[in-house]
Formats: structure tokens, sequence, C-alpha cells
């Protein structure tokens, strides 16, 4: 009977430590190819006009998907505390892949020189270093003692990683919403973490001093098409045959659509009108051919993936501090990056470019997406978590 009892007792445990969030699984994926549909929707056009090939974008959304996958398993079998061990490297080589954009290797697109071309691949530095801050933040966390980050000094040092990294996308790159995200989601995972209150004054002056010094970086490399972007957002109608363009374009897609939008396909801003209708303004094309009910959708699969990131993150053992911060993490890096793209096309603030997690087409953003991702069920696999309170 006692023996009986140990088994079951021993099933129960296996069963808690190899539990696989699928209901995650299946709003990722679900997510994923809702992308594709709405993808190959606002980019069939344009695809057929410049590659001869309406399939053109949504094939290398397909690659960047796979080579996702391949990260994705590749996590799964080292396991996150492998990442834990190795933070700090991670961390340092994301930033050399920074310094990379000025050099030979540097790629511009579109004015830009934010890639890196290896020949063989290309990638945006900025998102590895957004999974490396998110790695050496939760790393740094769980390395504190009991009550530690209610000493203020300790959680600025650990947000001095963060302020590199964001400062280094900015001078080198000139990708001020990168740096943004990467520095929203450093500070706001330290202030989940639960710093103490002196931490909060400490922020004010770092947050005051950054100001300033951003303002003096924006002096001197020159900040001139920043205050007209900020200009066009406060009347975009003023400067509609200027920088406001794109986003008054974007506006008349969302008026048009209605409720139930104009239907899939239906498109009339994506021919040609609409700049960036495949990446950063592609919610305003869901917008016009699904209309506000479409939007409502789209936004609740994103609730509901940051829901279920957010209970994972709960339900971790407290001995597990790294891979509890290490999801939350994640989830910041998803809901803070949706926000701000839907914040961008509906114009609640200022223009900048930031895609659209799963969605957008980019074969780096949508890659590495896939790949932190692994990281959050690496977590909930590795760990006895009460199933009853994730189901």
């Amino acid at each position: 009977m006692a023996k009986e009892q140990g088994q079951v007792k021993k099933q129960k445990s296996k069963s808690r430590s190899s539990y696989f969030d699928y209901n995650l699984l299946a709003v990722c994926i679900i997510t994923i190819l809702i992308g594709y549909v709405l993808l190959y929707s606002a980019s069939s056009y344009s695809a057929t006009s410049a590659h001869d090939d309406s399939l053109f974008f949504l094939k290398r959304q397909m690659f960047a998907t796979a080579i996702g996958i391949v990260g994705f398993v590749v996590v799964m079998k080292l396991g996150y505390k492998f990442f834990e061990k190795y933070a700090d490297i991670i961390y340092w080589i994301s930033l050399a892949s920074i310094v990379l954009v000025r050099t030979p290797l540097g790629l511009e697109l579109n004015g830009a020189r934010r890639w890196v071309d290896l020949g063989f691949i290309q990638f945006q530095p900025a998102e590895i270093v957004k999974i490396s801050v998110i790695i050496v933040t939760a790393s740094m966390i769980s390395k504190c003692k009991e009550k530690s980050l209610e000493n203020p000094i300790v959680a600025v040092k650990i947000f001095a990683r963060t302020a590199l990294a964001s400062a280094l996308l900015y001078i080198l790159t000139s990708n001020l919403s990168s740096a943004i995200i990467v520095g929203v989601i450093g500070l706001l995972m330290i202030v989940i973490a639960g710093p103490g209150r002196k931490f909060y004054k400490y922020l004010l002056g770092l947050v005051g001093a950054g100001g300033v010094v951003l303002a003096l970086i924006m002096l001197i490399k020159g900040s001139g098409f920043r205050i007209a972007r900020i200009m066009t957002w406060l009347n975009p109608e003023q400067y509609s045959d200027e920088g406001g363009y794109q986003i008054m374009q974007g506006l008349y897609a969302i008026g048009s659509g209605g409720f139930f939008g104009k239907g899939l396909g239906n498109s009339a801003q994506k021919l040609g009108t609409l700049p960036e209708s495949t990446n950063d303004m592609i919610f305003s094309i869901i917008c016009e051919e699904l209309g506000l009910f479409g939007a409502v959708c789209v936004i609740a699969l994103f609730i509901f993936m940051i829901f279920r990131m957010k209970t994972i993150a709960m339900n971790v053992p407290k001995s597990d501090l790294f891979g509890s911060m290490l999801v939350v993490g994640v989830m910041l890096h998803v809901a803070i990056q949706a926000l701000l793209n839907i914040a961008v096309v509906t114009n609640s603030m200022p223009n900048t470019g930031v895609s659209l997690p799963f969605i957008s087409y980019g074969g780096t953003s949508l890659a590495f997406l896939i790949t932190e991702m692994g990281l959050v069920f690496s977590v909930s696999k590795s760990n006895a978590i009460r199933q009853s309170q994730l189901k």
C-alpha cells in the first residue's frame, strides 16, 4: 500500500514538473497564422509590384518562423538555466553586435543603418539586445539576497546594464524606439521585483540625468526630424504633405473600416498609398479590412498571451526567481511592443518605428520572439507549477 502511494506521489510530481502550457502554445500559433493571412493581404500588391511575386513577403516571414522554431527547440533542449549561467557573456556579445553596425558589416536599409550583414544572414542587433537584457536583468535580480533590492544602489547597478545597452542602441544605430523598449523592459523588471522606496528617488534623479544626456546627444547629432515628428503628432493635418502623410493615411484606413471592415483583401490604402503597410502600419490595414471587431480580436489575442505568461511567472516557485523574472521580461517585451505599435498607428503617441509582435513583417523580430517564447515554455515545463492555477 505504501509502495502504491509512493508511485502515485511520483506520478503527480512528474506531472507537475513536466507541465506544458498548451493554451499559451495555441494562442502563439494562432497569432502567427493569423499574422500570415494579414501579412499576405497587406503585402500581395506591393510584393507583386516590386518582386513580381505576391507571396514574396509571406515566404520570407515563413522562413523567419522556421528559424525561430529552431531557436525555440534549441532553447527548450538547453533549458533556461543554461542562459542564467552565461548571462553576462550573452549580454556583452549583444553589445558587440551593436558596434558591428558601424563596421563594414553594417548594412543601411531605408535610410537607417541598423542591420548587420554576415553574408549568409542579416539581422538587427536591437533584437538580440532585447533578449540579452531580459536574461542579464533576470540573472542579476535572482542573485540578490533577500531584501537586498531595498538598497537603491543595488537596484541602480542592475539598471545600469539596461541603460548602457539602451544608450548604445540610440547612439550607434539611432534606433530610438528600440532603445526605449529595452530601457522600459529593464526598468519594469526591477520595479516588479520590488525594490525599496529609496530606489524611486534615485530613479527620478537617474531619469532626470538621462533626460539631460539624451537632450545633449540629440543636440549634437541633430534632432530636427524628431522635433518635426512631435509637431506632426500634435497636428498631423497641418503636416499631411510631409511627415504627417503616413499617419494620416493610417487614420484614413482605420476610419474607413467601420465596425466589420471592408473585408479581407479589400483594403485601398495598401495599394501603394500607406507607407510601411506590411510592417509598422499593418494594424491600420487590419482595422480597414476587418474593422473594429477584427482589431479587438487581435488585441484580445495579445491580452490572453500576456495573461498566460503572467500566470506562469506568478506560479514559479519562489526558489526560482530567475525563471520567474525571465517570463516577466518576455511578457513585458510583447506587451510594450504591441502597445507602442497600436499607440503609434492610432496617433496616440509620436510616430516611431515599432513592429506588431508576431504579425508585422520582419524576420529578425519574429525569429527572436519565437525563440524568447522557448524560454517561457522552458520555465513552465521545468518547474513544479500548480496545474490547477494554470488551467
